[in-house]
């Protein structure tokens, strides 16, 4: 018995261990995400490093406008902020809203929304279709392993329809 406890502990451990990977490659200048083909890639300049299928927001045909559409944002945005503590496993900012975003939801008198993230994909939701997030990008929890460590802060990203 006691074998298969430190069995299990050391198995812990290592998967804990495995949530931050390393990247060494080429520099991940532009994340590109094709709404209509559910792919996103990760360019250095003009070449594509890798290449992820994805879900969107449960709505995801065109512009998030409003918080709560389901839609997932389109248009040139900058990767903003980490979160290694993510409901999601691991989740890697979008900063929208920008001013155009809040400019839209405001002649509409709601809120544009926000908090909008490249994320795994959490236990509750291990089951759940392509398309199930609030209007986030989501991927495979490996998956954002690998994202995670090769998206730096400031790399743009365009959301295209």
């Amino acid at each position: 018995m006691n074998r298969i406890l430190c069995l299990l502990a050391l198995l812990l451990g290592l998967t804990a261990c495995g949530k931050f990977q390393t990247y060494n490659g080429p520099e991940v200048t532009r994340v590109v995400v094709q709404k209509e083909d559910r792919k996103m890639y990760l360019l250095h300049e003009n070449a594509i490093l890798k290449t992820y299928d994805i879900g969107l927001g449960f709505a995801p045909e065109g512009h998030k406008q409003v918080e709560g559409d389901g839609k997932t944002p389109e248009g040139e945005y900058l990767i903003d902020r980490r979160n290694p503590n993510s409901s999601f496993y691991l989740s890697i900012g979008i900063d929208y809203p920008r001013p155009r975003d809040i400019e839209i939801a405001s002649t509409m008198g709601k809120s544009p929304g926000g908090d909008i993230f490249i994320h795994g994909r959490p236990w509750a939701n291990r089951k759940g279709g392509r398309d199930w997030t609030w209007g986030c990008i989501a991927v495979s929890n490996r998956e954002i392993r690998e994202i995670y460590s090769m998206v730096r802060n400031g790399t743009p990203i365009t959301i295209n329809p």
